[in-house]
Formats: C-alpha cells, structure tokens, sequence
C-alpha cells in the first residue's frame, strides 16, 4: 500500500491553483470538470508520477469549519519537504508570500510555516 494522493481544502480552486503552481512551483496534473466542480491535482515537478495534492473545494460545512478552526489555532494543513529550507523560504518571500513562521530549528528538523492565500497554513520542512 502506498499514498498516491492526498488533498487540501482551499476556498478558491483558481486561485489555489495559481498559488500553488505560479508560486510554490508545483505542475498541474489533472483538471477534470466534476459537475459544477473540478478534480485538481497539482504534483511535483520532481515527481511528476508520484503523490498528487488535490486542491479541493471547502464547499462542504464540515470542511469549511475544519479549515477555518484550524487556521485560527495555527495548524498547519499539510507539510512539504525542501532540500533547503533557507533558499525555498527566501524565494517565497520574494514572491509575497507571507510567513507566520520563518525558519526554526527543532528536533530532527527546521520547520517554516506560510499562509497558502487559499485558507491554510502550509508547513515547510528540512529534515536534519
């Protein structure tokens, strides 16, 4: 058994999608029109086969609440890896990108949060 997908709430699926690929640097994979919504998934330019993140619609009330709760305690939604952590935060930050955690240093890793623009925090991870 393997994860071949995993998923996200955003409140936008143009706007994520923009965000993640414009921004983050992640590829589109698949767009599929799902009656009045769309199956998005964004994957990474490294791994194009690999894990795809689909950016799925909060419309639902226990996802929208989900969302927001864990938004307003700080919670990130999901975690990406960087091989530097330092450099990825850099280049965020010059795109706009607004971090509500820089870069920190805890056990077995460095840690660095960012809000997506779509209604989550993200987590960006360097393992030691």
């Amino acid at each position: 058994m393997k994860i071949k997908l995993t998923s996200v709430f955003v409140n936008d699926q143009d706007n994520a999608l923009r965000f993640y690929t414009e921004t983050l640097g992640f590829v589109k994979k698949k767009d599929v029109s799902v009656g009045e919504y769309r199956w998005l998934t964004v994957v990474s330019p490294d791994e194009q086969d690999g894990t795809e993140l689909l950016l799925e619609p909060n419309d639902n009330i226990a996802a929208k609440q989900y969302q927001e709760a864990i938004f307003k305690q700080g919670i990130p939604a999901t975690q990406f890896y960087a091989e530097d952590i330092q450099k990825e935060y850099e280049r965020l930050k010059e795109l706009g990108v607004k971090f509500t955690m820089q870069p920190t240093k805890v056990t077995g890793s460095t840690i660095a949060v960012f809000n997506d623009t779509c209604g989550n925090l993200i987590q960006i991870v360097q393992l030691d």
